[in-house]
């Protein structure tokens, strides 16, 4: 007959086969990287991605971070960390008002051209053209709801090598603002705003850490940004108790989502995912959402 090992050893025995047990569960367990890249290889397009975790530095992905892509409306958060910067200099005031025109000059000849409402996404605004509208009134929607118009009318004040040299001085090496919106003769030259997902990144980052500006300036572009209207991407999947601070940005075959994503528990993380070339912009964008929500599952389960 068999002999039946003494109760220690059993007991020896059976921590060891769950120990061995527990390892080989741990090792199958995909990293975020591969997950991410198995979603990425799915979508008909190209995409970046940088995630950066506020609450723990060292815990951080970027895939394809460093690739440039057409910046659409992302640009429009470098302008108003110029705006806040100019007035902590001295140099404007959000309360003060401004003429609200339809006529901008062109980079590259300087030939006038004007905003079409048409393909606006604020068309309250329009209504208001010819008359004096507060620079903080025009900054909002410029955010929120990304306001072309307003958007021009901001990014000529503080002037568009201002926004650059300022996410220089913050550290993004390769983000471009060159213009502002609907500029067709500089589109057509391939003079367009420009980023990287590492540079929104290092953005976002920036003001969550509150080095954008003063802590005061922090907190009001932070919440200027929960109040963004479009959500169909980072925050499209996330319980609603997960607040999003962020901004998107959409042209032919490219939308881009990047924020700070504020967790309950008090902890915090950047999210940048940029793309190009979508043959399915709505599928594309579902999918997009996706990789957000797995990141969000990923930050979670820490």
């Amino acid at each position: 007959m068999k002999s039946i090992p003494p109760f220690p050893a059993l007991l020896f025995l059976l921590s060891a086969i769950i120990v061995i047990s527990c390892q080989e569960k741990t090792e199958n367990v995909p990293t975020l990287q591969e997950q991410l890249q198995s979603k990425l290889d799915s979508i008909q397009g190209d995409v970046a991605v940088a995630f950066f975790n506020l609450s723990d530095p060292s815990d951080s992905l970027l895939i394809n971070a460093d690739e440039e892509f057409h910046a659409a409306s992302t640009m429009k958060v470098p302008v108003m960390i110029e705006l806040y910067k100019q007035q902590e200099a001295g140099n404007l005031d959000l309360n003060d008002s401004i003429l609200l025109k339809n006529e901008f000059k062109s980079i590259v000849d300087g030939s006038p051209y004007s905003m079409d409402i048409g393909v606006d996404s604020d068309d309250v605004i329009y209504s208001k053209i010819g008359t004096t509208v507060a620079l903080k009134d025009l900054m909002f929607p410029m955010i929120t709801v990304s306001s072309n118009l307003a958007t021009n009318v901001l990014i000529e004040l503080v002037g568009a090598k201002n926004v650059t040299a300022t996410m220089r001085d913050l550290g993004a090496s390769k983000i471009e603002v060159l213009r502002g919106v609907e500029d067709q003769k500089a589109y057509d030259l391939g003079l367009s705003n420009s980023t990287t997902a590492k540079d929104l990144m290092i953005i976002m980052a920036a003001i969550a850490q509150n080095k954008a500006g003063t802590k005061k300036d922090c907190d009001e572009m932070i919440q200027i940004m929960k109040d963004q209207q479009f959500n169909e991407i980072i925050p499209f999947y996330l319980p609603e108790d997960v607040a999003v601070a962020h901004k998107t940005g959409s042209i032919t075959g490219v939308h881009h989502d990047a924020g700070i994503v504020y967790l309950p528990d008090g902890r915090s993380y950047v999210l940048v995912l940029l793309s190009k070339n979508l043959e399915d912009f709505d599928k594309g964008t579902e999918q997009l959402a996706g990789i957000s929500k797995t990141v969000y599952e990923y930050v979670v389960g820490k």
